[in-house]
């Protein structure tokens, strides 16, 4: 694909419904945004994956919070990969931390094994790393082929000079997508980053809750990813004056 790739964050079908009619490239599945995304349920993934006509990415994280698992935990994310590939889904999303914050590479490397051929996403746990140059090196080790991060803030806007910085380290490594406040108003300044995705989930109020719990979610509409898409094609449309709310 020519242009950068447009994945939108989903908690419903409808939302599903509206990526696929939109023109989105992919979606990734979780429930309850309002924590950040965990792994949704058995039978929103099976409705997504029937329906949206969209390659699934699943969000495999089985609580809110930090990305500290237990051994417990960690087997119900094994199980929940396991699940997600038997459905049909094209990739799962992951992010494991090592108690000093720093990516947990035996265990992400496990469920990396266990998801293939399925491509796996690290996500925003990595913000959350002490040194964002070293735990892309570490990701990319691990054998994940994207990353999403907001460039270690708490938008992807804030970030934007650090997400420069690791395309360029990454050098076609990993794909890198950007997430955390990507709008209609803001994807032009983050296209200007040449191999930057863009993760889009169309919150009003666009902060991660680890960092703030300030945050909202107005429906998705086909509109709205149409207009997302033709940014990042080239083709932008006209964007309405309210343009930080979508």
């Amino acid at each position: 694909m020519s242009r950068p790739v447009v994945e939108i964050c989903a908690e419903t079908l409808e939302s599903c419904l509206a990526a696929r009619e939109g023109g989105a490239d992919r979606i990734e599945l979780c429930s309850s945004l309002s924590v950040g995304g965990l792994t949704p349920s058995h039978g929103l993934l099976c409705s997504a994956i029937a329906d949206s006509e969209l390659p699934i990415h699943v969000l495999v994280r089985p609580r809110a919070g930090d990305f500290i698992y237990s051994p417990a935990e960690f087997q119900i994310m094994v199980r929940d990969v396991e699940h997600a590939k038997a459905l049909g889904a094209k990739g799962c999303v992951i992010g494991l931390l090592l108690a000093g914050g720093t990516v947990d590479v035996e265990r992400t490397r496990k469920l990396i094994a266990l998801a293939a051929p399925l491509e796996v996403t690290f996500h925003r746990a990595f913000d959350h790393t002490p040194d964002l140059s070293a735990a892309l090196e570490q990701v990319i080790a691990c054998g994940c082929q994207r990353l999403l991060t907001s460039g270690g803030q708490p938008t992807a806007t804030s970030g934007a000079s650090m997400l420069a910085h690791l395309v360029e380290q990454a050098n076609g490594r990993i794909r890198i997508a950007a997430g955390g406040g990507v709008t209609l108003a803001v994807a032009p300044l983050l296209l200007q980053c040449k191999n930057l995705d863009l993760h889009v989930s169309f919150r009003a109020m666009v902060n991660d809750p680890l960092w703030s719990k300030d945050v909202s979610f107005p429906p998705i509409s086909t509109e709205d990813v149409r207009r997302m898409v033709a940014l990042a094609a080239g083709q932008p449309k006209q964007i309405p004056q309210n343009g930080d709310n979508w």
